[in-house]
């Protein structure tokens, strides 16, 4: 696909006008480099990225630079944030005395993905950076490479292996089979479905609002009006379903990195 392929579409094209119906497809998700620096290409997703952070740290600053006694409304929706992914999920799932010095990193992918995430419902920007792959394949590989590290660092060269294969002499003969099961399992396939599992619920959502629109844009025209506004609905529902999931697959990312993290720091994986 060219990387010239943008967004765009026909504006006067509609059904009955001899134009076929303008289907969203990869192409929805490639966009012009907005400037090129020795080859590097800084696109939309980029600027969204950078935004997002600098909007997360614009906000804990504000909400946590001077704290009061009586917090203000953004310190009180801050603290609800931090301590919502603190107790609920880094307490819940490692406990409140190993988890306590991993809550602000997992405070930081909570809402770094959730706002990649909000992004695709924001006029102007209206795309979700976490349809794309890379994000949240390298967010997947920071939890990957720390949870590796501390499953060695606690256990140990032999223990880290046998945390991580699942080895059990109880297991009798069945153990070679859940060896390599774990294996495989653990160290090949957790991060990438780890990573996917955000990928792909985003970008089938985004996919899907893209095609609602285009749809109740093409119907416009004639008798296609009365669909066309079916479609629009659609939109609207889609729209509002996109809230939810976009906070839920935060609260899933952080939740699965969580738990990755309790089973290197258990006695038993």
């Amino acid at each position: 696909m060219s990387a010239d392929t943008t967004l765009a579409f026909d504006a006067s094209c509609h059904i009955f006008t001899g134009c076929g119906f303008p289907a969203p497809g990869l192409h929805t998700f490639v966009y012009k480099p907005i400037f090129t620096v020795s080859g590097f290409e800084f696109t939309k997703p980029m600027l969204l990225a950078l935004l997002g952070s600098v909007l997360i740290v614009a906000f804990f600053w504000a909400a946590f630079n001077k704290p009061k006694l009586v917090p203000g409304k953004v310190q009180m929706i801050g603290e609800a944030g931090y301590d919502f992914v603190r107790r609920g999920i880094v307490y819940e799932i490692i406990g409140k005395k190993d988890g306590e010095k991993y809550v602000p990193l997992m405070v930081s992918l909570f809402f770094f993905v959730w706002i990649l995430n909000v992004w695709s419902i924001i006029p102007l920007a209206q795309f979700p950076v976490t349809s794309l792959i890379a994000f949240p394949a390298v967010l997947a590989g920071i939890v990957y490479v720390l949870w590796v590290s501390l499953t060695f660092k606690k256990h140990g060269f032999v223990g880290g292996w046998k945390n991580i294969t699942g080895y059990d002499k109880s297991l009798g003969w069945v153990m070679p089979l859940v060896v390599v099961i774990e294996f495989f399992s653990n160290l090949i396939i957790r991060p990438f479905t780890h990573a996917v599992r955000l990928f792909a619920n985003m970008f089938a959502g985004h996919l899907l609002i893209v095609m609602f629109t285009l749809a109740a844009w093409y119907l416009m025209n004639g008798i296609g009006i009365a669909y066309g506004s079916v479609s629009f609905v659609m939109v609207l529902a889609m729209t509002i379903f996109e809230l939810f999931i976009q906070a839920v697959q935060a609260y899933v990312f952080v939740l699965l990195a969580s738990s990755y993290i309790q089973g290197a720091l258990a006695k038993s994986h």
